[in-house]
């Protein structure tokens, strides 16, 4: 079985969740345990859930935790245009992580359709 480590979708989430973490450090005070918070547990949980699944036994547990990912994700996809919408972001900076949550998306959705295709 691969180590998580080396799935390139769990590699593209984490450089995500960095950027997040990099992003929300500059948002206000008053939304350290609103949006930061949010935005840093939803993406955190992309890569951590790829981790577990991966640790899992099988296919079908490991789809499980990648659909969980796959939530996770589309809930990040939402807090950042929320913060966009609330000019915490700057367009462009929404526009540069918008775009990594899409191509973690989209692993995502390629490496639930194989693992439904092999099970």
């Amino acid at each position: 079985m691969q180590d998580f480590h080396e799935l390139k979708v769990w590699q593209k989430a984490h450089e995500l969740t960095l950027a997040v973490y990099r992003l929300t450090a500059s948002f206000p005070r008053a939304e350290l345990y609103g949006l930061t918070t949010q935005l840093r547990r939803s993406s955190s949980s992309i890569p951590a859930n790829l981790a577990e699944g991966r640790g899992r036994g099988g296919d079908g547990e490991f789809a499980r935790f990648c659909s969980i990912a796959m939530g996770s994700a589309t809930e990040t996809e939402y807090h950042l245009l929320l913060a966009k919408d609330l000019n915490l972001i700057k367009p462009e900076e929404f526009k540069k992580v918008a775009e990594q949550v899409t191509e973690v998306k989209r692993m995502l959705a390629a490496l639930l359709k194989k693992l439904k295709a092999d099970g």
